[in-house]
């Protein structure tokens, strides 16, 4: 079978001037950080919220969500880091990990929303849909890195890795699973369905002459994002050939997303008996 990528070889490096360089790796987060914002505040000057609250809670989640993920990635590759202590700095080169960056915004967005006297969930499911398409951008600073591939493949769709980057054991293969492609479709579709359901949350409003996110709405927005995108990723897991510590032949991201499945079903859970029981009173 031929594959449809057999001509281009991607590169890390986007442009180069004497010491100055840019990576695709860095357009691609730049890119995915202004579309994420770009959503989030027309979805917030939709819903009404203050433009100003959400840029001052914009600044501290790009510069929180990008120490967090980076500190997680360390976290996850320690060994190395340790014994490259200098490498932590080079975030050009990759190594964001989503789930650092997701901790890290909920802290902040926590934080934030207590100073500010905001609900919470509402924040979330303003932030989720920007958020979705923000890593449906991103991912392809993997490909162009070619790192967080998957397994050999003779698929058409197969992607070219250089020796060097390819791991020992599948070093005499050229062609591998395009996962950063898989998890940007998935990350994409769930960016459509978030953004559907609060363009018929908005129809609705504009019919009942009403605006603003209710409590209870948000939450379930921001756990189905949760739960969407840790199921696309706990799938994923199962193709990728990169290193990452395993426990019980389960791959960490694994674990992690399975947590934040079971929490965010729990989570729901316990909202609606809450609610429940306070309507049998």
């Amino acid at each position: 079978m031929v594959n449809l990528l057999h001509t281009f070889v991607p590169q890390a490096m986007l442009w180069s001037w004497g010491y100055f360089h840019i990576y695709w790796y860095g357009f691609f987060i730049v890119l995915a950080i202004s579309l994420a914002l770009l959503v989030t505040s027309q979805l917030a000057n939709l819903y009404q919220l203050k433009k100003e609250l959400i840029l001052d809670l914009s600044f501290w989640l790009i510069i929180g969500g990008l120490i967090g993920a980076r500190i997680y990635e360390v976290g996850l590759e320690f060994s190395y880091y340790s014994q490259n202590p200098l490498d932590i700095l080079k975030v050009w080169q990759g190594g964001l990990a989503i789930h650092g960056a997701i901790i890290a915004g909920l802290i902040i967005v926590a934080i934030f929303s207590s100073k500010q006297k905001i609900n919470f969930w509402i924040l979330t499911a303003v932030i989720v849909p920007g958020l979705a398409l923000g890593q449906a951008v991103g991912r392809w600073g993997n490909y162009f890195n070619q790192e967080l591939f998957g397994l050999p493949t003779r698929l058409p769709w197969g992607i070219p890795i250089d020796i060097i980057n390819r791991p020992l054991e599948y070093i005499g293969q050229k062609f591998f699973q395009p996962t950063f492609l898989y998890e940007s479709l998935g990350d994409l579709l769930i960016f459509l369905i978030l953004l559907t359901i609060h363009v018929i949350i908005l129809k609705r409003q504009r019919q009942a002459k009403v605006a603003g996110l209710s409590p209870k709405t948000s939450l379930k927005i921001t756990v189905l994002y949760l739960i969407l995108y840790s199921t696309v990723r706990f799938f994923l897991e199962f193709i990728k050939v990169d290193s990452t510590p395993t426990l019980a032949s389960w791959r960490w991201p694994q674990i992690i997303s399975l947590i934040i499945i079971a929490l965010s079903i729990i989570l729901l859970a316990f909202k609606n008996h809450g609610k429940k029981t306070e309507k049998n009173q």
